[in-house]
């Protein structure tokens, strides 16, 4: 595995959490639900990047998506070993040496089996990710084992292009929206235009749309520089297309 700069920057967001944070299965999680009437059987699993549920930006998104009317809950699929800026700043921990390693796939899959599983015996039947950067892997693994219903990542990393993209579209039956941006190492237009050929024209059944945001670096979609008109236009364009998939997949 690897990261590039653009996973590990960005621009905190300003606003007041309305969530509130719940063990679940175990887990800890940040839980945003809507104020008003909403189907109890549906959530939305929201798969972080490695700033975790510690960055605000993450929990805002989670309580918008509430005010959408979905319950949305956000896992710690990082052990409680998100990532902080002032970590970065201080350079007191080496990102791609260290930090990544520990976080294979061995240590979130109990995480979220465990997150499923609580939410199942509540009566939850039907779960939609939405996985941002590191939280794209998560996204699939619920998918290729058919615990999720929906999919969307935002952004992603850690995908091997074409083989997981070959491997969703023989195993997976959750539809999937990739929100795609001009500037991504992890998922660039060259792994964007075989993901399309892979899957796009009918060839994946249960339905694939992918958004694509001219001007955009990876990130964009959760911690882009909202003063800049194409971040700002990409981040509310990816957010209003992830809903509306939702809404219609869910």
């Amino acid at each position: 595995m690897s990261l590039c700069k653009d996973c590990i920057s960005g621009v905190r967001h300003e606003g007041e959490p309305e969530g509130k944070f719940e063990q679940i299965g175990g887990v800890e999680c940040y839980v945003a639900t809507p104020t008003g009437d909403y189907p109890k059987d549906k959530v939305i699993l929201f798969l972080t990047d490695v700033f975790g549920i510690p960055l605000i930006n993450n929990k805002l998104l989670a309580d918008d998506f509430a005010r959408n009317g979905f319950k949305v809950v956000v896992p710690d699929i990082l052990l409680g070993e998100a990532i902080s800026d002032e970590q970065l700043n201080s350079g007191k921990i080496d990102i791609f040496n260290d930090w990544v390693p520990k976080h294979g796939r061995e240590t979130w899959i109990p995480i979220v089996d465990k997150v499923v599983a609580a939410l199942t015996e509540t009566g939850v039947t039907r779960f939609a990710t939405t996985g941002y950067c590191f939280g794209a892997q998560p996204s699939f693994y619920l998918a290729l084992q058919g615990k999720s219903h929906v999919t969307v990542v935002s952004h992603p990393s850690f995908l091997k292009v074409p083989s997981d993209i070959e491997e969703y579209r023989d195993n997976a039956k959750a539809p999937l929206l990739i929100n795609s941006c001009e500037v991504d190492r992890q998922f660039p237009k060259e792994a964007q235009a075989v993901t399309d050929e892979l899957l796009g024209g009918g060839k994946f059944a249960p339905g694939y749309e992918r958004t694509y945001w001219d001007g955009c670096v990876h990130g964009f979609a959760v911690r882009g520089d909202l003063s800049d008109p194409k971040v700002k236009a990409g981040k509310e364009g990816s957010f209003k297309a992830t809903v509306e998939f939702f809404k219609k997949h869910l």
